[in-house]
């Protein structure tokens, strides 16, 4: 399942305007708060495609039938770009447990770059739900490798891949690399173009850099 959230009219596609925007950039707080509330639309989608069950609960008047979450979450994130919608996420999913996984761009002399993991922590992930988080879906080897790192703490009952911007490329790559069953992808946009240094035009720039600051 592929499901693209800025191909219709909503907030959210007022929300990734305004993160492309090289202007509205230059308020590192304003575009944390948008990659939050991106992430908190991210999590209000996927809710409806997990499981509930119902509860009756107590009211100062009497009894309400309420569907409730039953799935156990799980949100992963790729550091560092992947924490303020990791934040927006966690503020719906609030019981959620946690991963982080760091995943960079090691480059060498020629140009070319290796993905290096230095670090991950994570609950176990054996029969829960994951929703695994990256921003930005350039070649798709830091969330190919993040995923297969993550999946050593258990088999999820389903996974949900999240990502704001996508290449067409990184979309192609990671169908291909991924498993196709029990799996789910979730984008802001697709964008076409992916340069020879593997950057995503238009896309929006180094997200980490824009939120946090640029990397020396």
């Amino acid at each position: 399942m592929i499901r693209i959230l800025g191909n219709q009219n909503s907030l959210f596609s007022q929300f990734l305007s305004e993160i492309r925007d090289k202007e509205i950039q230059k308020d590192k707080q304003r575009f944390r708060r948008n990659l939050e509330r991106i992430g908190e639309i991210f999590a209000y989608e996927i809710s409806k495609e997990i499981n509930y069950s119902e509860v009756e609960v107590q009211t100062p008047l009497g009894t309400a039938k309420q569907a409730i979450v039953d799935d156990k979450i799980v949100l992963g994130t790729i550091l560092r770009a992947g924490l303020p919608m990791h934040n927006g996420m966690l503020n719906y999913f609030d019981n959620a447990d946690n991963a982080f996984i760091s995943a960079y761009r090691k480059y060498n002399p020629d140009g070319t770059f290796d993905i290096d993991v230095g670090y991950i922590t994570s609950a176990s992930i054996e029969g829960k739900t994951v929703i695994l988080i990256d921003p930005m879906l350039a070649t798709a080897q830091s969330m190919i490798i993040a995923y297969k790192e993550l999946m050593k703490n258990g088999k999820p009952k389903h996974t949900h891949i999240v990502s704001l911007i996508a290449s067409r490329d990184g979309l192609n790559e990671i169908q291909r690399k991924l498993p196709t069953e029990n799996i789910s992808f979730w984008f802001g946009a697709i964008d076409d173009e992916l340069t020879v240094k593997s950057y995503i035009v238009p896309g929006l720039g180094d997200a980490g850099d824009l939120a946090y600051g640029k990397k020396e």
